[in-house]
């Protein structure tokens, strides 16, 4: 099979591609996997259950006869949450590495927990650097833990995990990562990255459906977790032994749910793995970022950060641009894309994840040039205090 010809499906008829981060276009299979009831606490959903577990234990690659896989319940909120309360203890103090909406959303889990926290905050453009995680750590002794942000979809910026867990593995410090929007797509081998947890979902790379998270953890960290969390539903010590004693959730599984994931995990197999399937989101990134700039259109990002699972770009400086307008016109072509989420300038976001190919997304280019004809928008291109907002900021 070539892994760079892999053929995707078109949405049924009057279904549109959800060009978001997740929930995302799924394939026929996955959505038909859901068509049988299961038994919670029947043999052969109890066999599906450890598939599942052993299935994404394997995804880490090399270095993952150390970790186990604990599933959650709920939206990948209630896995990151399941993660920060029963790894950091009660007397620990974290340091958040924020650069977007899901750094900030840890920091505001942390003050919830009531957990001690400090925080690196980068803004909408820029990501966390080694070095100053290094210096941040060597200033205060009494940070244990630190929360790294795999890929920030608020703004679609890949952060630079290696570099981190570096500063963080010399510095005698312990990592947790959210992978929510990576894993699946970009490696996370923990024989090349040192980290002690990472979690993600799954309705992202994998391309499921939405209704669990979980968390793939080192059996010593899950050892060690008892007593942590506060949480009945979210803690993950008690899920992970009474899976392992009795091979069922603790309360009811989205028993559809996981049906289908075994179904897309099978389809993420076959179609060459996680480098793989991050190589055609990158086709996906590349085709819509150079159609998108010939329209005059400019992404909030430089091209080195720049991830393949979901691009930021600047709204028209045009008067006649209205994002709801845009985003109307886009939906009744077929293409269903994301509201911006920066805190300084106006901006929307544009998936690349998903039952999508290149194709499809020289057709996401082709309707946004349709759309701004019909809005009467003679140029694309930003306003001129977005251009220097980024500039300023990433000097």
């Amino acid at each position: 099979m070539d892994r760079s010809q892999t053929t995707v499906e078109a949405p049924r008829l009057g279904e549109p591609y959800l060009l978001t981060p997740g929930p995302l276009t799924t394939s026929y299979a996955v959505k038909e996997a859901m068509l049988r009831d299961w038994g919670s606490w029947d043999g052969d959903f109890r066999a599906m259950t450890a598939d599942m577990r052993k299935r994404l234990v394997d995804l880490l690659g090399e270095g993952s006869e150390d970790f186990d896989c604990v599933p959650m319940q709920g939206s990948g909120t209630f896995a990151v949450e399941a993660m920060l309360s029963s790894f950091i203890p009660r007397d620990g103090k974290a340091l958040v590495l924020a650069n977007g909406a899901y750094g900030k959303r840890a920091i505001e889990t942390l003050e919830y927990l009531g957990r001690d926290n400090v925080v690196l905050d980068k803004g909408d453009y820029l990501p966390p650097r080694g070095k100053e995680v290094a210096q941040i750590l060597a200033d205060d002794p009494a940070i244990t833990h630190v929360i790294a942000i795999h890929c920030e979809t608020s703004s679609g910026i890949l952060n630079p995990i290696e570099e981190v867990a570096e500063a963080t593995s010399a510095a005698g410090r312990k990592l947790l990562v959210d992978s929510m929007s990576a894993f699946g797509a970009i490696e996370l081998a923990p024989s090349q990255i040192r980290y002690e947890a990472m979690v993600s979902s799954a309705n992202k790379c994998i391309e499921g459906v939405p209704g669990f998270g979980f968390i793939l953890a080192r059996n010593s960290e899950l050892e060690a977790a008892r007593g942590n969390c506060a949480s009945i539903s979210l803690d993950a010590h008690a899920q992970w032994v009474h899976m392992n004693k009795t091979g069922q959730w603790r309360f009811t599984p989205p028993t559809h749910v996981v049906a289908a994931f075994l179904e897309a995990l099978r389809a993420h197999a076959d179609e060459g793995g996680v480098a793989a399937r991050g190589a055609r989101y990158a086709r996906n990134r590349d085709v819509l970022v150079a159609g998108m700039r010939e329209l005059g259109f400019e992404t909030l990002l430089a091209d080195r950060w720049l991830s393949q699972i979901i691009v930021t770009f600047f709204c028209p400086a045009d008067p006649n641009f209205v994002f709801d307008r845009f985003y109307g016109l886009m939906k009744d072509k077929g293409f269903i894309i994301y509201p911006g989420k920066l805190t300084v300038v106006d901006s929307f976001r544009v998936g690349c994840i998903g039952q999508m190919d290149e194709n499809v997304m020289r057709q996401v280019v082709a309707a946004a040039s349709q759309s701004l004809v019909e809005m009467g928008v003679k140029s694309a291109e930003p306003p001129q205090a977005a251009l220097d907002e980024r500039a300023k900021l990433a000097a």
